[in-house]
């Protein structure tokens, strides 16, 4: 083989695997979007936060807005990366149903305040950095989706049945 047979088969190679690459993801969504249902202020949301390839800086404001601190109403920026877990967490679980809100961002003084009445919460809590949540997903079985988001090894996740919600975040992969 010529050095010119070899451009012209490794060319043909090329052009095969670009192709390929194309349709490797025909089911990719376009875009994102998630719903939201405040337990606290009674708002709602749907909004698309991720679309042509990139966040949406108009979509995260309103998600962060919804998730603010309904205690002292401060607004805080969300961890992207939790905003993909929900998106993906409700992908697995094939349920339309918007996120009910039981806590979204935290400020230090709500944090404080909430960790001295109950050792459950964590004095250096990730919904203080924007990084966890709170939630249940209506008409949806809390344990089903307790499992679900164990199952995306992604972060934190915790089951409290007795309050009827989920914590999940964007840290270390861990459980209680």
């Amino acid at each position: 083989m010529n050095r010119r047979e070899f451009l012209r088969i490794g060319a043909g190679a090329t052009a095969t695997l670009i192709v390929r690459a194309g349709f490797a993801k025909p089911n990719a969504p376009l875009e994102r979007s998630l719903g939201f249902y405040n337990t606290h202020t009674d708002e709602t949301l749907k909004t698309v936060y991720w679309a042509e390839g990139k966040y949406q800086p108009e979509g995260l404001w309103e998600i962060n807005r919804i998730l603010r601190d309904f205690r002292t109403g401060d607004v805080h920026r969300m961890d992207e990366k939790l905003l993909d877990l929900l998106y993906v967490l409700q992908a697995k679980t094939g349920h339309k149903n918007k996120f009910h809100i039981i806590s979204g961002y935290r400020s230090p003084a709500t944090n404080a305040m909430l960790s001295s009445r109950s050792a459950g919460v964590a004095k250096r809590s990730y919904h203080m950095q924007g990084k966890a949540i709170d939630i249940r997903l209506p008409g949806y079985d809390l344990n089903n989706l307790h499992q679900a988001a164990l199952a995306l090894k992604a972060g934190g996740v915790g089951y409290y049945p007795s309050s009827n919600f989920i914590h999940v975040d964007v840290g270390p992969v861990r459980r209680w």
